[in-house]
């Protein structure tokens, strides 16, 4: 495995880089790192070049600097593969893909970043070899999402961040909460102010996302050789949620797929269902 740092935006962005292969690309759900998919990573590398990634105020990211978009995120994800494939914008040496510039990769979004894979496969068809969405969010009504205006929730995030971290909340409840919620050796990160502020800063722009992911779908659509894959998971609760996993698949023409059984973090509690996931798609492609 390799660390490179990439800069995005101004931003450096710490990528992980394993194994050898078609390209895929993981993106963690709000709040999450890329050691979230470490119990992946063994059963892809021997068949794909794997490529995992920090958003702003996440992991070993820089600080968030702007509030995200979801054009934004999308072109996050170009820009770190072309980084990776290409060796441009990278700081420091490391294996890369040079000469690998234009290849398409499978998207994987989990959660949050569910919206980010899926406006990537619209923005740039060209690059989408495939599209997996790990119990993605699902908003199929986003009108309601956004009841302040933009400028006052993300000010108020960012008063937010300035508060928690002058009381020193992150540092004194985060990487407790972290190894409660899901134990992890990065647990200490969640002592960051950093990492509350990027993930705060996600949380306000949510209903943003879920909108500009509705406009991009009447205006873009996917195309219809990349294969899409739904994984649901399931822990024997709600059957609603199941259904909307299921909607989402049948609304992208994609595979719908339960995983069970799961929590939400699906890339730890079953890492070989989302594997198979992701190389089935890209023999689909190919």
């Amino acid at each position: 495995m390799t660390f490179v740092r990439v800069r995005v935006g101004g931003v450096p962005h710490h990528v992980a880089v394993t194994g050898s292969g078609p390209v895929c690309v993981l993106s963690a759900g709000l709040g999450l790192g890329w050691f979230d998919w470490d119990p992946v990573v063994p059963l892809l590398a021997p068949h794909r070049t794997v490529v995992r990634f920090d958003r702003p105020g996440t992991g070993l990211s820089g600080h968030t600097r702007v509030a995200p978009t979801l054009r934004g995120e999308a072109e996050r994800i170009l820009r770190v593969l072309d980084a990776v494939l290409d060796g441009a914008g990278r700081e420091g040496a490391g294996r890369g893909g040079a000469g690998r510039g234009g290849e398409r990769a499978t998207v994987v979004g989990h959660s949050l970043a569910g919206f980010h894979a899926e406006a990537f496969a619209r923005l740039y068809p060209e690059r989408t070899a495939g599209l997996v969405l790990v119990d993605s969010s699902v908003e199929e009504r986003s009108r309601g999402l956004v009841p302040l205006p933009r400028g006052a929730r993300v000010a108020g995030t960012r008063a937010c961040g300035v508060l928690l971290r002058a009381v020193g909340l992150p540092r004194a409840v985060g990487p407790a909460l972290r190894r409660l919620t899901a134990p992890t050796p990065w647990a200490w990160l969640y002592g960051s102010s950093r990492m509350w502020r990027g993930a705060l800063m996600e949380y306000a722009t949510y209903g943003d996302a879920a909108r500009e992911l509705a406009g991009l779908r009447r205006a873009l659509p996917l195309r219809e050789e990349v294969p899409v894959t739904v994984l649901a998971a399931y822990a024997g609760g709600s059957r609603r949620w199941l259904d909307r996993q299921r909607g989402l698949a049948a609304a992208l023409g994609g595979t719908y797929r339960v995983t069970w059984p799961s929590g939400h973090l699906v890339m730890r509690d079953r890492p070989a269902d989302v594997a198979a996931a992701v190389l089935a798609g890209a023999r689909a492609a190919s």
